[in-house]
Order: C-alpha cells, then structure tokens, then sequence
C-alpha cells in the first residue's frame, strides 16, 4: 500500500477525475429520465415503483461486485463498465422515439443500475490500495466531494437542458462523459495480486458472501448494526426526498411544467452542495470527527424533516415553500454525508484487506435495500394523499427522533473501538 497522500498520488487523482466525468454522466441521465417519465405519464405511483424496482439489480450485484473486486483487477472492472455503459446509453438515444417510453425506461434504468452495481465496489475497495490508513478519511472525503460536485452540475445542467430542449442532449452528453471516462481510466495502475481460482466461481461468490456475512455478524457486529441504522435513515429520509421533491415541484405546487422542471434541477444541485460541505467538513475537521456525535447529526437531520413539514402545512407561497424545501434538503445532506463518511472509513479501518471488497459492498447492499422500499411505499403515498403532503414530513422526523435516540451507545461503543 502506498504512503503517498491523495493529494499527490497520480494513480488516486486519475481515478477522482475519471469518477467525477463518470458520475456527471450518470447524474444527469438519472435526473432526466425519471422526470421524463413522470412528465409524461403524471404518475407519482409509477415514477415511484420504476425507481423501486431500477434498485434491485444494483442491491443483488453489489456482493457480486465485491466478489469481482477482490479477484480482477478494479481498474479493468471501471474500464469495460464504463464503455458498457456508454454503449448502453447510445443505444436507448437512437431507440426512444415512437418507443412505449414505460417498459423502455425501465429496462433502460435496470441495466444501469445493475452496472453500478458492480462499478461501485470497484471503486470503493481501490481507495485502500491508493492511500494509506491514516489518509483514509481524506481520500473518501475527497472522492465524496467530487462525487457531490458531479451530483450538483448534473441535475443543473440537466433542468436546464431538460426544460429548453428535451431529453436527447442528456443523452448525447451521457454516451459522451462515459466514454471519456473509460479512456481516462485505461491509464490508472491499482496494485493488483491475482487469486487462484481452485473452485467454481459461482460455488466462490456464495462462500465470499457467506464470509462477509460472517465477519459483520460474528466479528464485526457493530459494523453490521451501523449499517442497519444508516439504512433505516436513508428509508425514512432519502427515499422520501427522492420522491417528495419531484412530484411537489411539478404536481402540486402550482409551477408551469417547464419552471417546475428547472427548479427541481435547481435543489437537486443545492442538495449536491450540501454533500459537497459535508465532504469538505469531514476532510478538513477529520481528526475532530468522533463517533459520539454521530447521533446529533440523526437528530439535527430530523429536525430538518419537521422544517419542511411545517412549510408544507403552514405557508401558501409556493416559492417560499420551496426555497425552504431546497434549504433543509441541502443542510440534510451535509449531516448524512458526515455520518457515510465516518462510517464508511470505520470498515475500511476494521476491515482486512483480503475482504474489503466483500465486506464494503456487503454493507452498501444492506444500507441500499431501504431506497426501493422507501420509494415504492412514497410514491404510493404522494400519489394518494393529496393537500395532506406534509403528514410524510411529520411521521418520518418522529421516526428520526426516536432513531437517534435509540444509537447514542452504539456509537459510543464505536467510539471505544
């Protein structure tokens, strides 16, 4: 493993860059197609359930990504999915028009999330192979924030272009960030020892699975339960922005369809804004972070859920009511980055290294399984709860609530690790 900090590492600087045109890519054509959808069809229940459902191939081959990172070299696993994925984009780009759009974007959305799926833990499990444990923080700082920044021109770019043009640019610009990408990465050296592979690979995975699986709940149960916490979160808040906010915007408050658009594109990149300074927060105060503080993020993040509830119920100017809804959503992401961050590094630290891979994507696929379920229960919800859209807000801050209270020795178990 290499000494070298992030900041100097060429191999670790390459990989951010080529993650950051890769993810830019990915943003925006995962803002424009499910608004596509939901402009045309007007139905939060179906923009809901497709969302659900585009998850399930990334949650079932994150293990089987893990498994692949840890035996094929992670350089080669980004490369090839990245030039699939452009391929992929290209192909939906010349096949939409005349299409049934439904069946087409979901298919379309399936695949690509089954992609990241296998892409992620690639990058994950490179990150120690490129800094040394005492950089860890800092390289996930880093590699978050250029994450957040893809995340907040994306969904901007991607209003703009989406309310004055339509869908094809998205796509142009997606086939064409994928491939740049791919490129950029053919250039990157991760340090890579081949395994022998003795037995079959599928009799392999269903072992490397079961090992991990064993390690989180035999050796590293505390690992396991802050996943589980971190999920729960993510069901009750990230899930319900994931939904709220679009079907709010062009639904029921009042906007035109093409500066409703432009304004959910908009908070999407306010709310990127906040993951970039939650980023920016763990990098530079990373020897401050302490586990123990942890459940005040929780809190705090529960206490912006109650905001938006009361904008909901309370105000009747829609630009008010998303002004608010846009500053909570941001202020949201800086605390549950801080918590990813933290969390994130505690498996990397406590994890060997012959099972990082397996082990990060296991948790991920723990911490991922609440986004469907979140979507699908919400999208249901907004599809039938009418002027009563702030009901949500108040059940899930008081779900919070009771969340962070229920974590505070959890974490300071963490703490005494």
């Amino acid at each position: 493993m290499t000494s070298q900090t992030p900041a100097v590492s060429k191999d670790f600087i390459l990989m951010a860059v080529g993650q950051i045109i890769s993810l830019f890519g990915n943003q925006i054509l995962r803002f424009a197609l499910p608004l596509y959808l939901l402009n045309q069809t007007g139905s939060s229940a179906l923009f809901g359930t497709i969302s659900a459902i585009s998850y399930i191939p990334m949650i079932l081959l994150f293990p089987v990504g893990g498994m692949i990172a840890d035996r094929v070299n992670k350089r080669n696993i980004m490369v090839i999915l990245d030039f699939s994925t452009s391929a992929l984009v290209f192909l939906f780009s010349v096949t939409v028009s005349g299409q049934n759009i439904v069946p087409l974007i979901a298919a379309t959305m399936f695949i690509l999330y089954a992609i990241q799926g296998a892409y992620q833990p690639a990058v994950q499990a490179s990150i120690p192979a490129l800094v040394s444990n005492e950089h860890m923080i800092q390289a996930n700082s880093i590699v978050n924030m250029i994450s957040s920044l893809a995340n907040m021109l994306g969904p901007v770019l991607g209003g703009l272009l989406f309310a004055s043009i339509g869908l094809s640019p998205i796509l142009y610009i997606s086939v064409a960030c994928f491939f740049a990408s791919a490129v950029m990465e053919i250039f990157i050296h991760i340090p890579f020892q081949k395994q022998k592979a003795e037995r079959n690979i599928l009799i392999i995975g269903f072992q490397d699975i079961r090992e991990s699986f064993q390690f989180l709940i035999r050796k590293k149960p505390i690992l396991l339960k802050i996943a589980v916490s971190y999920g729960m979160i993510s069901l009750l808040l990230c899930s319900l922005f994931n939904i709220a906010l679009p079907v709010l915007f062009t639904q029921e408050l009042g906007f035109t369809p093409s500066v409703a658009n432009r304004l959910y594109g908009y908070s999407q990149g306010a709310i990127a804004i906040g993951s970039i300074l939650g980023g920016l927060f763990a990098g530079l105060l990373s020897k401050r972070l302490h586990a123990h503080t942890i459940p005040y993020y929780i809190l705090s993040s529960a206490l912006c859920i109650l905001i938006c509830g009361i904008a909901l119920n309370a105000l009747h100017s829609s630009m008010a009511i998303f002004i608010i809804l846009t500053l909570a959503c941001s202020v949201l992401m800086i605390l549950t980055t801080l918590f990813q961050i933290q969390m994130m590094s505690y498996v990397q630290i406590l994890t060997p290294n012959e099972l990082i891979g397996k082990v990060i994507s296991c948790i991920i696929c723990i911490c991922m399984c609440s986004n469907p379920i979140g979507q699908f229960i919400y999208g249901f919800v907004f599809e039938h709860i009418g002027k009563y859209s702030y009901i949500p807000f108040y059940i899930s801050a008081m779900l919070v609530i009771v969340i962070g209270l229920l974590c505070r020795k959890l974490f300071e178990t963490v703490e005494d690790r």
